[in-house]
C-alpha cells in the first residue's frame, strides 16, 4: 500500500543482502550477550563477595559503562583497543595485527552489557531469601553446589526480565557494529537503500526484520520466564 510495485521488485531483488544482515545481526547478539552474561555474573560475585579493591573495580566498570552512550563506547574500546592490542604486538616484537571485524564486534558490545548484566543478577541474587543459602551452608555445601543448586534456581525468576530486556537492547546496539565497518542489518540496509534510492522501502524493511527478532526473543524468554517459575503463584 505505501510501497511502489518497483519498489517490492528492488526489495526482493536485495532480499539475500537484508536477510545475510540479519544472520550476521543475530550471531553478533547472542555471542555477545554470551560473553556479557559471563562477564556479568562474575561481576556480580564479585561486587558480592569480593574484597574492597575488586568491588571498587567494579564498581567503576559498572558505572562508567552506564553512563556513557553505547555509541561512543563502542566507538571508543574498538579503536582504543585496537591501538593498543597493536601497541603491545610490536613492543614484544611481532607485527601489527588486522582486528577482525566479527570478533571485535562480539567483544566490545559483550563488555558494554556485561556492566548491566552485573547489575542485573547482582539484585537477582540479592532478591534470594538469605536463609535459603545460609541452610545450603550449613549442609557443608561447595560453593559450586550451592550457586549450581540453590543460587541459580532462585535468582532466575528475578533476573529473566532483567536478562530479557539486555537481550532486546544488544540485538538493537548491534546495528552500531556498523560504524566501525562490520556489515549487519543496519549497514546492509543502509547500502541497499543508497544503491537503489528506495531509502523508505529498505528502512520499513529492516525495521519489520528487527520487529520480527523482537516479537520472537519476547515470545522465547516468555516461556523460558513461564518455565523457571513453574509451582510459583503467577504475578499480576
Amino acid at each position: 500500500m505505501f510501497i511502489a510495485a518497483s519498489n517490492w521488485e528492488l526489495l526482493w531483488q536485495w532480499k539475500g543482502n537484508l536477510l545475510s544482515g540479519a544472520i550476521s545481526t543475530l550471531q553478533i547478539s547472542f555471542l555477545a550477550y554470551v560473553f556479557g552474561l559471563s562477564l556479568g555474573l562474575a561481576g556480580a560475585m564479585g561486587k558480592l563477595t569480593g574484597g574492597k579493591v575488586l568491588k571498587g573495580i567494579l564498581e567503576v566498570y559498572t558505572t562508567v559503562i552506564r553512563s556513557l552512550p553505547e555509541l561512543l563506547l563502542i566507538v571508543m574500546l574498538f579503536y582504543l583497543g585496537t591501538d593498543m592490542l597493536n601497541r603491545l604486538m610490536l613492543t614484544l616484537g611481532y607485527e601489527a595485527m588486522r582486528i577482525n571485524g566479527f570478533a571485535a564486534a562480539v567483544v566490545v558490545l559483550g563488555f558494554v552489557m556485561g556492566a548491566y548484566a552485573t547489575e542485573v543478577l547482582r539484585g537477582a541474587i540479592q532478591a534470594i531469601p538469605i536463609g535459603q543459602i545460609e541452610a545450603a551452608k550449613a549442609y557443608g555445601m561447595s560453593p559450586f553446589l550451592l550457586f549450581r543448586r540453590i543460587i541459580l534456581p532462585a535468582m532466575l525468576p528475578y533476573a529473566i526480565p532483567g536478562l530479557s530486556n539486555l537481550w532486546l537492547n544488544i540485538t538493537k546496539d548491534s546495528a552500531l557494529v556498523a560504524v566501525v565497518g562490520y556489515s549487519e542489518l543496519a549497514l546492509q540496509t543502509k547500502q541497499a537503500a543508497g544503491s537503489t534510492k528506495a531509502y523508505f522501502t529498505f528502512f520499513v524493511a529492516a525495521a519489520l526484520l528487527y520487529l520480527i527478532i523482537s516479537m520472537t526473543s519476547l515470545r522465547i524468554f516468555g516461556a523460558l520466564e513461564n518455565y523457571v517459575r513453574r509451582g510459583q503463584p503467577k504475578l499480576g
